[in-house]
């Protein structure tokens, strides 16, 4: 687009330039204006150029989202550009086509310009008539004026004379003072086309020419020395010229022999004369001066009468005749010969003040479009390089998630199964181990040693001593046999899954992940609960003999059975007993058929119902064991019986009771424990499990963070790639259109700068 629009502007400006050129071979002085026109357009783009490249390179400089891809000393550098062209830009809008007349008093320079001017703007006459310089210009509007030198007061002029008597009368003004005479351009068509005349004092009437030189003529486009015909080429003259051309290289020099219509008085001499002074006119000028070429002196030297051709044209501007009045004989002849310095003046002025007013400065913007070029492009190629370094690391970030992920479930996986397989293991080695803790419960009973009584206080706070003592007991025990192995175990798979995750994590959290691995925080908690778990324990240690009845029922057909047998036979007067109750896992007893245990208590329980209920069964039995055995033996019985009834009842004493205690105890809490053995083994499992759970899950949340983080860069670095994508768009925005001003600067110095070499 950018291409296309540039194109078709060159078209359109080729074009207009094709216009503009057709009004100057019709006027060369309007190749001056059209030049200063197409210039100052050129410095126009540039500058808008300038400043949209230099609010481009600063916020592009001050963005903190990039790295550097323009320089402070760009910004500075672009800065300095804007300011310089807006300088340049000033003097272009100021500058003018500039032609200095000089020569002795009375020579007729005010006439000359009179003449070019069409009209009497300066004053003119016999005698010292100018006293200092007069610079002519146009201006808009419709009223003449005058401006003095250090004052902005405009005032006014009516005649030429009243601008004489007032230059006269105005003691301030010397020969170095100077007066801008704004005559409008609507009066003057020369003035239209930014040419500014400047009449000086006679240069032999001051000795102050050095100053005349730096202050007036270091910017003249053009020298005019009016000459007088009558006499010829005076030292005073040759000296100043000299002068100009010390200061300036080759300056454009024109010489007028004026008042040319004298020799209509002698015409037999009149060839001789013009001979003579061409002559001494182009030594000056090629030998002395060096300023031309001989070929070029003739086109540099004329034969003019001012003051005919001003009559001439005044008359012509009334609607008279050209050539009516006192007219000398050859005056058409002067006429053209005025009319070509005329066109000769206008080609060599704007020839010499485009070059003049406007290489130097063309030369600036061309470098000045070249070094925008060239920092565009700089900025253009650091975009593009960074842009491809965001992209790799784009693409490498992407790879690291999608590696993240896949790897990640992999390892999830992987963890899963092992910490399935050492849960299990877990379970089966605590199950075990706790197996065996209940197998040697007695021992742990035996070792808890405190002051026992039968009263209920004593042995409710026994109870609760006991149960701490197989808590703590069975605890130490379960931990040493398995807390060590289990944590060690624990502690390595923990290891395992850190080693595995590490890889997937940045390298300034592998310190905060080490943490992770517990070293003595965690211990297994086994949880037994004995005082809930044995809470509804209830002893029995009330003295019972060995051969009683009770205790012959339950040697002979076990503690449950002997229970119904002994319920089923005081069926009739029921009591209550201080025996342990039966376990609650126990199942009930069956409705249906009675098995060999139920058949045997059933007989016993009869038999005993049956002696229960009269004494005459027991005297009959002992009639018939008396007729068997003899009363001998069963008085020995019977004493040996007695003895053994007294000796138990005697050694029943409060350890023994304790005894009996611990061992109904051990009985009791064995077959609670062996209830607990797989949910104690469960718990500690889930323990196992819920740690390596709350690691992988603490492990998982680093990558997690990693994941986002990632994330983050993916789309910053998206950002930044979209950011850098429209630096680069705008930089080579800006370059191709500082190849573009240069195409314009270019075509303008062949147009303008080169034509006619």
């Amino acid at each position: 687009m950018s291409l296309m629009f540039s194109c078709s502007n060159i078209t359109s400006v080729s074009k207009k330039d094709k216009r503009l050129m057709a009004e100057v071979n019709a006027s060369p002085l309007k190749h001056f204006v059209t030049a200063k026109k197409k210039i100052n357009g050129i410095f126009e783009q540039l500058a808008a150029y300038i400043k949209e490249s230099s609010t481009f390179l600063e916020e592009t400089y001050k963005n903190e989202e990039l790295d550097p891809v323009t320089t402070e000393e760009q910004v500075l550098e672009v800065k300095g550009f804007l300011s310089n062209v807006a300088g340049i830009a000033e003097v272009l809008a100021r500058r003018h086509m500039k032609v200095a007349f000089f020569g002795r008093t009375s020579n007729g320079k005010s006439s000359v310009i009179n003449a070019m001017l069409w009209d009497k703007v300066l004053p003119s006459g016999i005698g010292h008539t100018t006293n200092c310089f007069l610079r002519v210009e146009g201006t808009d509007g419709r009223e003449s004026y005058l401006l003095t030198e250090g004052s902005e007061e405009k005032k006014s002029i009516k005649t030429v004379n009243q601008l004489a008597h007032a230059l006269h009368q105005d003691e301030n003004l010397n020969a170095g003072s100077l007066v801008c005479v704004m005559w409008p351009k609507a009066k003057c068509a020369l003035l239209r086309d930014d040419l500014v005349l400047v009449d000086s004092p006679g240069i032999d009437v001051t000795t102050e020419l050095d100053s005349w030189i730096d202050k007036f003529c270091l910017d003249a486009d053009v020298f005019v020395l009016v000459a007088n015909s009558e006499s010829t080429l005076m030292q005073t003259e040759k000296q100043f010229f000299h002068k100009v051309n010390d200061r300036l290289s080759r300056p454009n020099i024109f010489i007028l022999n004026n008042r040319w219509d004298a020799s209509a008085s002698e015409p037999e001499y009149m060839d001789e004369v013009r001979r003579q002074h061409m002559d001494r006119c182009s030594s000056f000028l090629v030998d002395e001066l060096g300023v031309v070429d001989r070929a070029q002196a003739s086109d540099r030297i004329f034969f003019v009468s001012a003051k005919e051709v001003l009559q001439a044209r005044i008359q012509k501007a009334q609607g008279m005749p050209e050539a009516g009045g006192a007219l000398a004989e050859g005056f058409q002849a002067r006429m053209f010969e005025f009319q070509n310095f005329e066109r000769r003046f206008e080609e060599c002025i704007s020839q010499s003040a485009v070059k003049t007013k406007f290489e130097q400065h063309t030369v600036r913007a061309k470098q000045i479009s070249e070094a925008l070029r060239q920092i565009m492009e700089s900025v253009h190629v650091a975009a593009q390089d960074q842009s491809a370094h965001c992209l790799e690391m784009k693409e490498e970030r992407q790879d690291r998630l999608e590696f993240l992920d896949k790897q990640l479930d992999l390892l999830a996986q992987d963890y899963k199964r092992k910490i399935k397989q050492i849960t299990e293991e877990v379970e089966k080695q605590v199950s075990n181990a706790m197996a065996e803790e209940i197998r040697r419960l007695h021992v742990l009973v035996d070792e808890f040693h405190m002051d026992f009584h039968s009263s209920q206080v004593v042995l409710k706070v026994y109870k609760n001593e006991l149960h701490k003592h197989i808590e703590e007991g069975l605890g130490r025990n379960m931990s040493d046999r398995c807390s060590n192995a289990i944590t060690s175990a624990l502690q390595n798979t923990q290891k395992d899954m850190i080693d595995g995750m590490k890889p997937l994590l940045p390298a300034n959290v592998w310190t905060q992940v080490d943490m992770l691995v517990p070293r003595k925080c965690f211990s297994l908690s086994y949880d037994l609960n004995c005082d809930k778990l044995c809470s509804d324990f209830q002893e029995d240690i009330s003295f019972h003999f060995s051969l009683g009845w009770t205790m012959l029922v339950n040697r002979f057909l076990g503690p449950k059975s002997s229970r119904r047998a002994l319920l089923g036979y005081n069926d009739q007067v029921p009591r209550s007993l201080a025996i342990t109750p039966v376990s609650a896992s126990m199942p009930p007893f069956p409705q249906g058929s009675m098995t060999q245990e139920e058949l045997m208590v059933s007989m016993v329980t009869g038999l005993a119902s049956l002696t229960s209920r009269t004494s005459m069964g027991i005297i009959v039995v002992g009639g018939v064991i008396w007729k068997a055995v003899g009363w001998r033996l069963i008085a020995l019985s019977v004493g040996l019986y007695g003895l053994l009834y007294v000796y138990e009842r005697l050694t029943w004493t409060t350890k023994a009771k304790e005894r009996a205690f611990k061992r109904q105890f051990v009985d009791y809490a064995t077959e609670k424990l062996q209830l607990i053995v797989s949910y104690t083994g469960s718990n500690c499992s889930h323990q196992v499990q819920q740690e390596l759970a709350g690691t992988f899950c603490q492990l998982c949340q680093q990558v997690d963070v990693t994941r986002q983080n990632l994330d983050d860069e993916i789309k910053d670095l998206n950002k930044k790639i979209e950011l850098l994508d429209s630096l680069q768009s705008k930089a080579k925005l800006l370059r191709n259109k500082a190849g573009w001003l240069d195409s314009e600067l270019n075509m303008f110095t062949q147009q303008y700068l080169h034509q006619g070499r």
